[in-house]
């Protein structure tokens, strides 16, 4: 499977000069290829081959722009090349419904990257301090970097790394994303899987999930962040556009959405992380988010959470820790009763259920993740009881796990931490 670690570089200040150079030098080159391209006649071959005849013209366009001669080739080639991978993505984006036009100039603002592949670089990680490596850049402005690297987590086994991706954030932080192959892990044969080995989980917006067996785990806290954005961007609407100042503003302004965003990612891994690690297989809603969004009420909170942005995260770790990861409907998962399957409407309101039919009581969202386990072992073809689909149907207490109890994702005292706080 492919893996992309992502690493912040620290480089000084002539380094930051020289890789923000060699990202505009390939911009301007993306540019002029696209130009280029779009000149070139639509029946005059496939995207592929359109797009490999512009990239065929740098060895004669260096001769002419000699700034190019100060760029590693690899770069040059795959700057021209993402003129088809972006056609490819509005291509995708078109068939999904979206409204899409064609590819645009792309402004310095809007160009922040730029990549080497198979060659070009290398990623010393004898040289340096504790959790510290050296990335070596080849043809930076004509000269090569060798750019600190804080390893905050070693790479797993590959063979070799097939890119780098060098990309400056909106914060003006640097970082590195090391692209390398690893074997897939097989996952457990579905004859083999335990039923009491499995979990369903139920995601709401009141808390960030409810698991199976019990487990309430809550939303982040983002309030002071959210406060301090205002702030910031109210600053920023007051200081004119464009000049030194608002540049100064800008960058506070996206430090705040930059901290909030890695919380919230991290958040999820971590969570992902020992979900695949602590059982066979996981069972998760497969939400509309996309309607859910565009219905009206709470829509900040919901597009907060995440919820699609964490399945897809789940499914990565699934993959990486040979889990199975398994969306069923989640259409009468809060209604239907986990005992007797009697479905009983609740307004949102009220967060205890309590069947008619067989007087089963337990949590709003206890009961919808008992279902959401109860489908995904049907679909998955687990074979479990249908009378009694989790042994916990009967307790009467739900625990609860607060947002600052999910510790680092790989700490090997994860279950300690949790089985603590569900006895706090």
């Amino acid at each position: 499977m492919e893996y992309s670690p992502r690493y912040r570089l620290f480089p000084t200040t002539e380094q930051r000069e020289s890789l923000d150079w060699t990202r505009d030098t390939v911009r301007q080159l993306y540019n002029h290829a696209l130009h280029e391209f779009n000149r070139i006649p639509a029946d005059d071959g496939t995207i592929r081959q359109r797009v490999w005849q512009v990239r065929d013209d740098l060895p004669q366009l260096k001769q002419q722009w000699t700034d190019l001669t100060k760029v590693y080739s690899t770069v040059l080639q795959k700057a021209v090349e993402r003129i088809r991978t972006n056609i490819q993505n509005l291509g995708k984006l078109k068939s999904n419904g979206y409204d899409v036009g064609s590819l645009n100039w792309k402004s310095p603002r809007d160009f922040r990257s730029f990549m080497y592949r198979q060659s070009g670089f290398e990623l010393d990680k004898k040289s340096g301090l504790t959790n510290r490596a050296i990335l070596r850049l080849t043809k930076v402005r004509g000269e090569t970097l060798e750019i600190p690297l804080r390893l905050h987590r070693d790479l797993p086994e590959h063979n070799d790394i097939k890119e780098v991706t060098v990309k400056k954030e909106p914060t003006g932080a640097w970082y590195a994303s090391v692209c390398i192959s690893t074997d897939t892990p097989e996952k457990p044969d579905v004859d083999d899987i335990d039923a009491a080995d499995t979990v369903g989980l139920d995601l709401g917006i009141c808390n960030f999930s409810h698991d199976s067996e019990g487990c309430s785990i809550e939303r982040l806290d983002l309030s002071d962040e959210r406060e301090r954005l205002e702030r910031e961007q109210r600053s920023l609407s007051r200081k004119q556009y464009e000049s030194n100042n608002w540049e100064k503003q800008r960058k506070r302004v996206a430090e705040v959405h930059a901290r909030m965003s890695h919380k919230k990612r991290d958040y999820k891994h971590k969570l992902a992380h020992f979900y695949t690690t602590a059982y066979d297989a996981v069972f998760v809603e497969n939400l509309d988010v996309k309607s859910m969004l565009e219905a009206g009420g709470n829509a900040r909170n919901k597009a907060e959470v995440g919820w699609r942005d964490f399945i897809t995260i789940l499914k990565h770790h699934g993959r990486k820790n040979a889990c199975h990861v398994v969306e069923v409907e989640p259409r009468g998962t809060t209604k239907e009763c986990a005992e007797c399957g009697v479905e009983t409407a609740k307004p949102l309101r009220v967060r205890q259920h309590s069947c008619p039919s067989c007087g089963f009581e337990l949590d709003r969202d206890w009961n919808a993740a008992l279902n959401v386990k109860s489908r995904g072992l049907d679909k998955l073809g687990v074979v479990h009881s249908e009378g009694t689909p989790v042994e916990t149907a009967t307790a009467v207490d739900t625990r609860s796990v607060s947002a600052c109890r999910v510790v680092e994702a790989g700490s090997p005292y994860l279950k300690e931490r949790t089985a603590q706080a569900v006895s706090e």
